[in-house]
């Protein structure tokens, strides 16, 4: 169970991500996306302005690479349209995406232990349910705005 959150949570953050950067149904920036998630999640979590200033530029740090990895991931699934493929080039596929996975868990768990540094358990807690609600409310947005 908790390994199906944590890959729909990066599912999430790259198709989130994907449209904050490319401008696709939303018109807002990369920039914008930050600043609003930033604020969102400073709100809901509770963190002190102290804690957020420490907390963020790790955090997007994380966002940025689990991007590259899930990046690497879709670009692989986009392999596996190809007609004719052989089983072995099949097997490449699901095993680059399967392995794209591991390492965004275990990005997930080493940067725990650097916002460790910065927050109690609890507040990281807090912060990862608000990384959710701020999602689901964006595809909310998005299923309201034509």
């Amino acid at each position: 169970m908790k390994r199906l959150f944590l890959v729909l949570m990066v599912s999430f953050i790259g198709i989130i991500g994907a449209f904050a950067q490319d401008g696709h149904r939303s018109k807002m920036s990369p920039e914008e996306f930050r600043q609003k998630q930033e604020a969102f999640i400073t709100d809901k979590a509770e963190l002190t302005q102290d804690e957020a200033v420490k907390f963020f530029p790790i955090y997007f740090e994380l966002q940025d690479k689990k991007r590259a990895l899930n990046d690497r991931a879709w670009s692989q699934i986009r392999k596996g349209k190809k007609e004719k493929m052989t089983e072995a080039e099949y097997e490449a596929i699901i095993t680059n995406v399967l392995n794209a996975r591991i390492a965004s868990d275990k990005l997930e768990k080493a940067y725990f232990y650097r916002f460790k540094g910065i927050l109690s358990c609890e507040k990281i807690f807090k912060v990862q349910g608000a990384e959710m609600r701020f999602h689901r409310e964006l595809i909310k947005d998005f299923g309201r705005k034509p």
